[in-house]
Order: structure tokens, then C-alpha cells, then sequence
């Protein structure tokens, strides 16, 4: 079994915390109704312009959960709400 977690610090432009949220809120939802994974805002909450994001994904094939991972870096930057500033994925087998 793996266990992949990734995390991506966005670049949000929002000018309220109201606006960003509803920017995390829309990605967070389509990555985890798209590729089926967990997914949380988990730092940097109460600042206006960043969003850092973590996901998990469990599989028995490594190969899958780095190409899931791939596969919602391209579909964030897809969705043009926000630009990609820095990711960073750990997979570990178990």
C-alpha cells in the first residue's frame, strides 16, 4: 500500500479573505470529486493573498499515486483561479 501527500502553496489573487476562500473552497471541491482524494486548506488561512493546500491518496500502485498528483497540478492550473507558487509530494509505502 502507498500513501502519497502532497502540498501546493498558491498564489491566490483575492482582495478579502472572503474571495479567497471561495477560490480553496471551488478547487478543494473539484480535486476531490475529480481524482477522489482528501483534501484541506492547512496553513496560512487568515492571509489574503497565499493558500497552502494538502492531499492524500492511497493506492497499492506507486505509479498511480504519482500520476494523480501530476494530473492535479495541471488540473489547478487549469482552472486559472490561482497560480501554483510551490508543491511538494511525499510517497511512502506501508
Amino acid at each position: 500500500m502507498f500513501v502519497g501527500v502532497m502540498e501546493i502553496t498558491l498564489a491566490v489573487p483575492a482582495s478579502s479573505l472572503k474571495e479567497k476562500r471561495s477560490v480553496v473552497k471551488r478547487i478543494l471541491s473539484k480535486m476531490r470529486q475529480t481524482f477522489h482524494v482528501a483534501a484541506a486548506e492547512v496553513d496560512e488561512q487568515d492571509i489574503i493573498g497565499t493558500a497552502v493546500l494538502g492531499f492524500s491518496a492511497l493506492s497499492s500502485d506507486r505509479q498511480y499515486v504519482e500520476r494523480v498528483f501530476t494530473k492535479m497540478l495541471d488540473a489547478i492550473d487549469a482552472m486559472y483561479l490561482a497560480e501554483i507558487v510551490d508543491n511538494s509530494s511525499v510517497i511512502e509505502k506501508y
